[in-house]
């Protein structure tokens, strides 16, 4: 963690075979990173298991939350962090009586401060809203604004992450907003200098 207000929180491509690791140490070597985020679409759980092992061990080299994408029972599998839950994914309750108080348990809430509100109560660690603008690594199918991170920053005590299409060119505007996290995939790992460059572009706008 940094003393940064708005910290960095990577989230995987979908692909994180061959050079991937290697990718993922330049990253970290960088800067300051938070948490990131392992996401794989259609494998089974024994070869995400296998694809996290190596991606874990560098999270934890470098001081850095490791968070599974939607699957409590992988968390639980690999002793992960802590877990990302979509809408669809289970209960903040439930991955907190599997993974145990010390988990870190987040929730996506699109443009939602309601849902935002029952996550909180259930025991989620942070919310996140998402996306702000197009992207490329998942359908949009909830548009967030700008405005739902000033309201939630200002009268909630809950950490935030702003998500989807987040770049150099436009994570001022809800860094400024008061998000605590931008969670950055595509900004970083298709960052045209590689992804050390991008984590330190990124960086020097949180500081």
């Amino acid at each position: 963690m940094t003393d940064y207000k708005c910290q960095l929180y990577l989230i995987s491509p979908l692909e994180v075979g061959g050079d991937f690791p290697v990718r993922l140490e330049e990253a970290l070597t960088a800067g300051p990173v938070a948490a990131f985020q392992f996401r794989v679409k259609g494998i089974d759980q024994h070869k995400a298991a296998e694809l996290a092992a190596p991606l874990q061990e560098i999270c934890a080299r470098h001081d850095v939350a490791f968070i599974v994408n939607d699957s409590i029972s992988l968390a639980k599998r690999i002793g992960a962090d802590g877990v990302h839950l979509g809408q669809e994914d289970g209960d903040p309750r439930e991955a907190r009586a599997i993974l145990g108080r010390d988990a870190q348990i987040g929730v996506t809430c699109h443009n939602s401060r309601h849902l935002a509100m029952e996550a909180a109560e259930a025991g989620a660690d942070y919310v996140a809203f998402g996306a702000f603008f197009p992207t490329s690594t998942k359908e949009v199918k909830h548009q967030a604004e700008i405005e739902t991170v000033e309201l939630w920053s200002q009268f909630t005590e809950v950490p935030c992450v702003a998500i989807g299409g987040i770049t150099t060119q436009n994570a001022g505007e809800v860094i400024d907003a008061g998000a605590d996290f931008i969670a950055v995939s595509s900004g970083v790992w298709n960052h045209a200098d590689g992804p050390a460059a991008a984590v330190k572009a990124f960086n020097a706008l949180l500081a």
